[in-house]
């Protein structure tokens, strides 16, 4: 009864519309079409169990002149194995909700004849691309699911039982005893999602995030003029002139103290450590930029030193509200304090929305340039062989 509640919990509290949607031919001002809208669930807990190995068989050789036959049972089966998998056609984790035990096959029991029993099925249960395996008692992370296919048994059959034949021995011509199945391996397991995305848009509240997300894709997020309209990370797709597809993240707002349970504390940060590149949003009507700007960062570092190293661009958004000299001057300013390029734009109306866009896909290249380099570092390969790892 508790795990229901805990679910139901977890269905009113961690779902949304996710929109995944196309642009077409990299224009802001193409028209736009969905591509699907599903409820979106990121955290479950399960109950996972191998099923029993079968019993072995009793029984005896009896035909006709054949009075006496030895011991002929056979072996049991071995019980299926549960399997966790990543299947990149799946984007949530809403199926897993509507079951909570997840149960392999049984093994067969031992048959007469020396006929072993049938070995249970696996059971294989298909997750989203980017799901966290975790140990709901200890909270260890088994398996990090980042790739399509990726798989684990996370709960293995138990083994066969062995049949009376197996115990015939000089002394003993007869058993009539046989060997009981083992137990299948069985926990409980939180299976945690985490948003893939390239690119994951952070602010703090009411800096612009979903009336960007909105004029770059067909996402259509709650936008009004207060904190905290977005309640659910956003996604939306954009596909840029050289068919090279961008998946943007609207990430809720922040706040001091995110990191320790604070606003929408940091239920939602864990979505952008996805993310290969951070695009932030400052409201130029902030009265200091880069106070602003330094209170968003602090959060990202206390939360994981990972996400404060990842590769940023900033933009001051609304730049449509002041003149251009003085949003010029104010993100020069900026630019300076904090040692990085700084765009100017406006999500409303679309003003260097197309540059800071190219700037993102750029910087997600070189990001990926320089990991191939470090791949193919021959003192990696070296570090690697010492330890005496195979490919």
């Amino acid at each position: 009864m508790k795990l229901a509640v805990e679910l139901v919990y977890i269905l009113r509290s961690r779902t949304w519309l996710l929109s995944l949607a196309y642009q077409n031919q990299g224009s802001l001002n193409a028209p736009f079409f969905h591509i699907k809208i599903i409820m979106f669930i990121d955290e479950v807990r399960i109950y996972v169990k191998g099923g029993d190995g079968g019993d072995g068989g009793v029984s005896f050789r009896r035909e006709k002149f054949v009075p006496r036959g030895g011991p002929n049972g056979g072996d049991g089966g071995n019980g299926g194995n549960v399997i966790i998998r990543a299947n990149k056609n799946i984007d949530t984790l809403l199926d897993i909700t509507s079951k909570t035990k997840f149960i392999a096959e049984d093994g067969g029991k031992g048959q007469n004849s020396n006929k072993n029993g049938k070995d249970g099925k696996d059971l294989i249960i298909n997750v989203p691309k980017g799901t966290l395996i975790k140990d709901l008692k200890t909270g260890r992370t088994i398996k990090d699911l980042k790739e399509n296919d990726m798989s684990i048994i996370i709960a293995r059959g138990g083994r066969r039982g062995r049949g009376n034949a197996f115990f015939k021995s000089p002394i003993d011509q007869t058993p009539r005893f046989a060997e009981e199945g083992r137990n299948g391996h069985e926990r409980w397991l939180r299976l945690e999602l985490k948003l893939i995305a390239d690119i994951g848009i952070i602010g703090l509240p009411n800096a612009g995030k979903s009336t960007l997300l909105s004029r770059i894709s067909s996402a259509r997020p709650k936008i009004a003029d207060y904190p905290f309209t977005t309640l659910q990370p956003q996604l939306g797709i954009v596909e840029l002139e050289d068919y090279k597809r961008l998946v943007f993240a609207d990430i809720p707002g922040l706040i001091e103290g995110a990191h320790s349970g604070s606003g929408l504390g940091n239920t939602f940060l864990k979505h952008i450590e996805r993310t290969r590149v951070v695009v932030h949003l400052i409201d130029i009507s902030s009265t200091d930029l880069l106070k602003t700007y330094n209170l968003v960062r602090n959060e990202l570092a206390l939360f994981s030193s990972k996400l404060s190293e990842k590769a940023e661009i900033v933009a001051i958004n609304k730049s449509d509200i002041l003149d251009m000299e003085t949003s010029r001057i104010m993100a020069e300013k900026l630019s300076k304090e904090i040692s990085k390029p700084v765009y100017m734009i406006s999500a409303v109306s679309g003003n260097n929305v197309k540059k800071l866009i190219k700037a993102a896909s750029d910087l997600i290249d070189k990001e990926n340039e320089e990991e191939l380099l470090c791949l193919s570092s021959p003192a990696d390969h070296d570090a690697i062989d010492k330890k005496g790892l195979t490919f």
